[in-house]
């Protein structure tokens, strides 16, 4: 069968990728198309339609600013779809671009479905009327999504573990050597502190400079910087104090091998979780308390990073906009360092998240059930 994958960021590459892995195992004619970057290319046998390096763009002012890029990324990726007419069209995430993906395949009959729910939970649950309209099932990697789904909408969503924790914990057993970590990258033997600003250009700019201001505050620890892909490295230089070690390629190593680490909000907080790393979510965005007011009013949840979400109570300190300054985030940070209460208590936390998200493998899980329904719909067409 003929599949068409699309992932907008970072994250998504590296989770469709391990779907298109498993599906390509399950289904030994599947063919596929995708957006995304270079871990689905890999698995995939060519280049993507669109990289997601073109394609992520962030809040509203940033869609805006590069909307003739959005609207010709959407006009490529339906040109692409009804020219290859795939057996199903598989999202990742990204909805405000994957939704309409999602509507244009519906009216050329194509099955879609969702792998990795939307944040509908948090805001904009609208979105929930679309996906009831336009997706036959969602493939939730949160185990509480399935109920929001159920009990606030009557939609049917199932979990089928998290990907995070199958990735993380085989990594963890390939992963070098402190030693061998820091020979690689040339860097000392001191104590490192991850600084984990975000894989867009964006978050880099809010959050690089007020981490750093706050790891300058433990002289004792070496800030190192984990650069994302798809962004130059000469754009760190503009946030950062000049000499300051940037990894590249090597996020997992550097948070596994850190002391504790600063981390935007996002995937990456739930990485360093399952790493077992003492972390500070970090979200500076613009800064502005009116923006904390208006967010608060608006997000439906009491956290915003996936550890606390997920436990269902604070895990990892959580410093938002306005109050992520650096005095505020080195207060926080002293409290996660070894010998100290907090740390203890994170990886406490830690354990604990561990067992809410089982031991399903999320990807083959996935692509069963992708498959087998595929099957089902072929069996019941009328020329069947």
């Amino acid at each position: 069968m003929k599949y068409f994958l699309s992932a907008g960021e970072a994250s998504g590459d590296i989770h469709a990728s391990c779907l298109i892995q498993a599906l390509r195992i399950q289904d030994k004619k599947a063919e596929f198309e995708f957006l995304g970057g270079d871990l689905m290319a890999r698995e995939a046998g060519h280049d993507p339609v669109i990289h997601y390096r073109d394609m992520a763009f962030m809040g509203f002012s940033e869609v805006i600013r590069h909307l003739p890029t959005v609207l010709g990324n959407l006009k490529k990726a339906q040109k692409a779809i009804a020219g290859c007419r795939p057996d199903a069209l598989i999202l990742v995430d990204y909805p405000s671009f994957n939704l309409k993906l999602a509507k244009f395949a519906k009216s050329l009959g194509i099955p879609t479905y969702y792998y990795i729910s939307p944040k509908v939970w948090a805001w904009k649950e609208h979105r929930v009327k679309q996906i009831k309209e336009l997706i036959r099932h969602v493939y939730c990697i949160l185990p509480f999504e399935p109920e929001f789904y159920r009990s606030r909408h009557d939609y049917r969503a199932t979990y089928v573990g998290n990907p995070s924790k199958e990735e993380i914990d085989l990594r963890l057993t390939a992963t070098p050597s402190r030693e061998e970590f820091l020979d690689r990258h040339r860097l000392s033997d001191r104590p490192i502190l991850a600084l984990i600003p975000g894989s867009r250009r964006g978050e880099i700019k809010n959050n690089l400079m007020v981490m750093e201001q706050a790891a300058r505050q433990f002289p004792d620890l070496q800030t190192v910087v984990a650069a994302a892909p798809g962004i130059d490295l000469p754009y760190y230089g503009y946030f950062l104090t000049p000499g300051t070690p940037i990894v590249t390629d090597d996020t997992f190593s550097l948070m596994r091998h850190a002391q504790a680490a600063l981390v935007t909000s996002g995937t990456a907080t739930l990485e360093c979780a399952l790493i077992g790393t003492p972390q500070i979510v970090c979200y500076r965005s613009n800064g502005l308390k009116l923006t904390y007011d208006i967010m608060s009013k608006i997000l439906k949840i009491p956290f915003v990073s996936l550890p606390n979400l997920i436990a269902g109570h604070e895990i990892v300190p959580e410093m938002l906009l306005h109050l992520c300054t650096p005095q505020a985030i080195a207060r926080k940070l002293n409290d996660i360092l070894p010998g100290r209460p907090g740390h203890d208590n994170q990886l406490e936390g830690y354990r604990e998240l561990r067992e809410k998200l089982g031991d399903s493998p999320a990807a083959p899980t996935t692509a069963s059930a992708i498959i087998s329904d595929l099957k089902s719909l072929k069996r019941h067409k009328p020329d069947a």
